[in-house]
Order: C-alpha cells, then sequence, then structure tokens
C-alpha cells in the first residue's frame, strides 16, 4: 500500500493499541495459524465477555421479573440497566422517550417491528419503501407486514430504494421523486453488508421529509463504528449483539416513539435470554473502552489496505464503488467489508481454497436481496482483532491464483 496513504498512517499510529486489543481474543490469539476473516457475520468475543458471562453464571444466574430474591432482583436490574446502557452506547438524544426491546438479533427486531407496529400504522393505499438490494433480513419482513394487511382487504404499495449503479448507494435524489404523500414508512440499512458503504441515512430523511417513519438496519454499524441517534434522524434502530462482540442470539430494537403510535411489543413476554444481556452490556463497555472511533479508523485502513492490493490484480472485480479502490481516495472507504469474485474462479471454490490456506472468509449469495448481486461472492469482513499482516497474507495468495 502507498507510503503516506491515511490508511497507512492510521495503522502505523493504532499500531500498539491494536495488538493490545487482539491479544484479548482468545480464540484468535490461540490459533495464529488462521485468519478469522468474516466478523460481518459474526464477531468474535474479548476475554472481558467471557468473563462477564462466567462471573453471572457462576453467581446470580435467575430468571427476570418472576421473583423476589437477590439473584431473581439482580437479574431483574440486569435487563433494565442493560436498556439503558444501549441508549447511552448510541447517543440517544431524548431517553425518557424512546424504548428499548431486547431481541434475539436484528432479524428478530425487524420482524417485531413489521408485526407488531407497522401493521397497525398503515392505512389502505399507504405506500412503503423497501431496500431490495440489502439484506434479506431488511426485506421479507416488510413484505410479510404487506401480504397480512392483504388478507385483511388494506392494499399496500410497496416501492423499491433507488440505487446509484456505479456504488451501490442510495440515490435519494431518485428517491425524493419517488415519494408521495402516502409514503409511510422507510426501510433503511446503515452499512450495507455486502458493498461495505455508509449508506448516509441523514441524506434518506432529507429525501423523504419531516413525517416519514425511518427504520434501520445498524447489524454491520453497531459495533463497528460510533453510532449517534442524536445525529440519525430515524425511528426504529436494530442491531444484533452477536456481530458487536456480544453472545448470539442477542440484539436490540430501539424506539424513538416520535412519530407514530408508540411502540410495544405483542404478545406475552417470555423468559429472556439473560446471558445475552450480560454479554451484550459487557460488549459495549468493552467498546467504548477501546474507542469506537478507533475501531473504525482501524477497520477503514485494512479494507483500504485489501482494496489497494485487489485493484491491482487483474483477475479480480471487487464489488461496490471502484473509485474507491485505492488506498488514497478521497471517495468514502469501505466499513471494513470488502466483496470481490474472481473471473475465472467460482467464488464457492475459492472460499476452500482460501481456507485451505488458513482464510476463513464467506463465499456464498450472501442473503442479498432480488435486486442485488446474481452470483456468489468471497467477502472479507474486518474487526478489531485483524492485522494488516494478515491482509497481507490473503493478498499473496490471491496472487498466485490469478
Amino acid at each position: 500500500m502507498t507510503a503516506g496513504t491515511p490508511a497507512t498512517a492510521a495503522l502505523d499510529e493504532l499500531g500498539e493499541w491494536q495488538a493490545a486489543l487482539r491479544a484479548q481474543f482468545p480464540i484468535v490469539t490461540g490459533h495464529p495459524e488462521l485468519a478469522y476473516l468474516d466478523s460481518a457475520a459474526t464477531a468474535q468475543k474479548p476475554q472481558a465477555v467471557l468473563d462477564a458471562v462466567h462471573t453471572y453464571l457462576t453467581t446470580s444466574n435467575a430468571n427476570a421479573g418472576r421473583g423476589t430474591y437477590t439473584w431473581a432482583n439482580r437479574t431483574t436490574a440486569l435487563m433494565r440497566e442493560t436498556r439503558g446502557r444501549i441508549k447511552r452506547f448510541l447517543a440517544d438524544p431524548d431517553p425518557d422517550r424512546s424504548g428499548v426491546h431486547l431481541t434475539g438479533g436484528t432479524t428478530e427486531a425487524l420482524r417485531t417491528v413489521a408485526r407488531d407496529w407497522l401493521t397497525g400504522f398503515l392505512a389502505d393505499q399507504d405506500e412503503i419503501v423497501v431496500p431490495f438490494a440489502d439484506h434479506r433480513a431488511n426485506i421479507t419482513p416488510w413484505l410479510e407486514a404487506r401480504d397480512l394487511l392483504a388478507r385483511q382487504g388494506i392494499r399496500i404499495h410497496v416501492r423499491p430504494m433507488p440505487y446509484q449503479p456505479e456504488s451501490g448507494d442510495y440515490d435519494p435524489e431518485a428517491l425524493a421523486r419517488s415519494v408521495t404523500p402516502r409514503t409511510r414508512f422507510v426501510a433503511a440499512t446503515h452499512v450495507h453488508h455486502v458493498y461495505g458503504g455508509n449508506m448516509n441515512v441523514h441524506r434518506i430523511r432529507r429525501a423523504v421529509g419531516p413525517d416519514a417513519v425511518i427504520c434501520l438496519d445498524a447489524a454491520q454499524s453497531v459495533g463497528h463504528l460510533p453510532v449517534s441517534l442524536a445525529e440519525l434522524d430515524v425511528d426504529f434502530l436494530a442491531f444484533s449483539g452477536h456481530k458487536a462482540l456480544a453472545l448470539p442470539g442477542s440484539g436490540a430494537l430501539w424506539a424513538r416513539n416520535a412519530r407514530g403510535p408508540r411502540f410495544a411489543p405483542g404478545g406475552w413476554d417470555g423468559s429472556p435470554d439473560t446471558t445475552g444481556a450480560v454479554s451484550l452490556r459487557a460488549a459495549l463497555d468493552w467498546l467504548d473502552a477501546a474507542g469506537q472511533d478507533r475501531v473504525e479508523r482501524w477497520t477503514l485502513a485494512l479494507a483500504a489496505r485489501l482494496t489497494d492490493g485487489l485493484r491491482r490484480l487483474p483477475a479480480y472485480d471487487v464489488l461496490g464503488c471502484r473509485r474507491s479502490l485505492a488506498a488514497d481516495s478521497d471517495v468514502q472507504r469501505r466499513q471494513g467489508i470488502v466483496t470481490f469474485r474472481h473471473r475465472a474462479v467460482d467464488s464457492g471454490d475459492l472460499g476452500f481454497v482460501l481456507f485451505s490456506h488458513g482464510f476463513m472468509v464467506r463465499s456464498d449469495g450472501l442473503c442479498q436481496g432480488s435486486a442485488g448481486e446474481r452470483e456468489h461472492a468471497v467477502r472479507v469482513s474486518l474487526h478489531v482483532y485483524n492485522t494488516p499482516e494478515e491482509v497481507d497474507r490473503l493478498l499473496a495468495v490471491l496472487t498466485t491464483l490469478q
């Protein structure tokens, strides 16, 4: 990578900081021969998260909201404190009005919005905007809500989110032209799970106006970069704990409660995932202590190092914005996610070959919607425990495969 670029400077400046953090991931340090490059699917866990779960399970494990003894009271308080911790982590500007519902992850959270809120919010002939080139978790729930309302005789019009073909980013100007007075709800994504771009949600608000409800899939942003609800004028935000260094099966849905009726999950609240909540709170504490801005700078720099190398290999096509591949590009960088194809080798086969060299990557359809990529691809997704040396080793192997 070219010396003197912002990416090189960030890697040099943050090298000692990153080494200290990497040492806190037992699964990473325990397998030095392997490079885990699939953090967009699930992130590894620092020792602090593992310790927090172990301490809870061995000192005060109990159900929440169902007892008056000490352990139960502690667990009930823990769940309440975790909701407040999430609000602080997301820089909630109005925590007294907003709500947090703990879920099993982003998919469950978005389905909860669709089932328990959106179907009661929409009226006949209303319109919703759906991002058909994003993750299916941010597509299927809204179509399910439309179909449920159709069975009740309520017709909802689904408008596709427009994209810029050269970059995969949203096209806010085209969106603004398609908005009508009946546009009530917009589903959007913060960081794209294939192209790695920050989708600039503030432009979505300007495009759709002050009254439309925006629901944000933040699965690839929370835990990877600073997320501020004070800056994002959205009404719902969903994220997965397991992508943010917490345990699998944890996550949250934040609701602003400013547009439309107050959000309240339907049905009976069963026993909550208390260990998931413990791990999530510990993960957010760890990320704050590490410095979310530095985590983002590190993964941006690693992604720039990778795209800069890939652009020099004619056998590969990098998906997403082509103008941002060079390390010294002034175009928005990829947020730790780089997806590519070999022009002659099947992506699934390439994934197997890379694993034989010690690289764990994603290589399939990437759960993208109907308007997304039609061919499988290889996705490399990076986090704070990854190193420039791992990126360089990967590029060396990819070079031999030309």
